[in-house]
């Protein structure tokens, strides 16, 4: 069964509690989804590294539970 938008920020939320996250149904299949994560804690670092901060909130579900997340972050302004 895939994942929910709404599992989706939680699970972000849950891993970077000050995570404000806008999630995207790319195909509007509930498969393939975005993700925008803004957060404090991605200040100093690159973007692989908060690439792999919001990945790590999903463990062995990304790429299958979680089928598709195209993610960009930032930190806010």
């Amino acid at each position: 069964m895939p994942m929910t938008a709404s599992e989706i920020e939680k699970r972000i939320v849950a891993a970077i509690p000050d995570a404000q996250v806008e999630i995207r149904d790319l195909a509007g299949d509930g498969d393939h989804y975005a993700a925008t994560v803004t957060s404090e804690q991605f200040r100093g670092k690159s973007r692989v590294q908060q690439h792999q901060m919001v990945n790590a909130a999903f463990g062995e579900d990304m790429g299958t539970t979680l089928h598709s997340l195209s993610v960009q972050t930032r930190a806010p302004d």
